[in-house]
């Protein structure tokens, strides 16, 4: 029979595949260690790029870009002034709504008029930092509870639904007298087109729209 030598160039090959791993598990630990480097220079000042990993465009900036780097690691809390959120009728998008809002710094808000359901039955009194959101556009109160919506200084109120099909608040809302510049304040539909379907997906699109509205920008990929 004949016989084989040992297959160390099998072995040997084998190794050098082990011998590359270090340098990818350093890899794995450079964003970690530059968030500590940021954490330990923010006592010190403002972060430098090594340190927090921003850009020079956005270390260029100044003492607001450091203060914005350090509130988006958590070093700061962020000062989202005063923000309300109102979700209409409770649905599953109303409850990722207010869950993800008071994350975000919202005095959150649940109103559906039918007492079997959760929510208080009546609209708190509401202000100019007033976001109001209707999440269910079926709802035979859906006219009843705009026309009181719209009676107070909201910021922003919106009905979620399809943009292609017809919105059914504009002839509940006609229908009790409201005038046409006051529809003309409801937005639909609302939130990002990010091709959201779900509960929770809407819930973003809605949340990041109203932020982007806040802060004056178009929302999307463009800065």
């Amino acid at each position: 029979m004949k016989e084989y030598p040992p297959p160390r160039k099998c072995f040997a090959s084998v190794h050098l595949r082990f011998s590359a791993i270090p340098p990818f598990r350093a890899a794995a630990r450079a964003p970690l260690d530059r968030r500590a480097a940021a954490r330990q220079t923010s006592a010190m000042g403002t972060p430098t790029p090594a340190a927090s990993g921003a850009s020079d465009e956005h270390v260029r900036g100044g003492a607001d870009d450091g203060t914005a780097c350090a509130v988006a690691h958590g070093d700061v809390r962020p000062g989202t002034g005063d923000r309300t959120l109102v979700a209409v009728f409770a649905t599953p998008v109303a409850e990722h709504l207010l869950r993800y809002g008071a994350d975000l710094g919202y005095r959150t808000f649940l109103v559906d008029p039918d007492e079997r359901r959760d929510g208080a039955a009546a609209l708190p009194p509401l202000d100019a930092s007033a976001d109001v959101v209707v999440t269910d556009h079926h709802r035979p109160e859906l006219g009843r509870v705009l026309a009181a919506v719209l009676t107070q200084p909201v910021r922003w109120v919106g009905v979620m639904g399809n943009p292609r099909h017809p919105a059914p608040h504009i002839p509940a809302l006609t229908e009790l007298g409201v005038p046409y510049d006051d529809i003309a304040r409801v937005r639909r539909p609302i939130g990002l087109n990010i091709g959201s379907r779900t509960p929770a997906e809407i819930a973003v699109a809605t949340l990041a729209g109203l932020i982007a509205d806040r802060n004056g920008r178009p929302g999307g990929f463009e800065f």
